[in-house]
C-alpha cells in the first residue's frame, strides 16, 4: 500500500494523530476507537506496509511510533506536485511564516 492510499482512511489518520504525541501501545491506541482488534490490526498493518509507522515489541506489548522521515518525504513530494509551475522549491514553505 502506498503512503497516500494509507492516508486516505480517516481511522489511519486518527492513529497517526495519536502518535504525534509519542509512542503508544496497541492497547492505548485501541482505547480511542470503537473497533474490533482485528480491524485495528488491519489498520496498523496498512500503516506499517506504507512505512508510516514503526513497531517495536517490548515484552508482551507492541509499541507504535511515527516514521517521521517517511512522512516528511511524502509531504515534500506532494508539495512538489501541487506547487505552481515555475515556483522555486521552498517558496511555498517560506511564504506562510508569520
Amino acid at each position: 500500500m502506498d503512503v497516500f492510499a494509507a492516508l486516505s482512511n480517516p481511522v489511519r489518520r486518527d492513529i497517526l494523530a495519536l502518535l504525534r504525541d509519542g509512542d503508544r501501545s496497541a492497547g492505548e491506541i485501541a482505547d480511542h476507537f470503537a473497533l474490533s482488534k482485528p480491524t485495528l490490526s488491519q489498520h496498523f498493518a496498512a500503516l506499517k506496509e506504507a512505512g508510516l509507522i514503526l513497531s517495536e515489541r517490548r515484552g508482551t506489548q507492541i509499541l507504535y511510533s511515527l516514521n517521521l522521515s517517511l512522512l516528511e518525504e511524502a509531504l515534500l513530494g506532494l508539495m512538489r506536485r501541487v506547487a505552481p509551475a515555475g515556483a522555486k522549491e521552498g517558496a511555498w514553505s517560506s511564504a506562510r511564516q508569520d
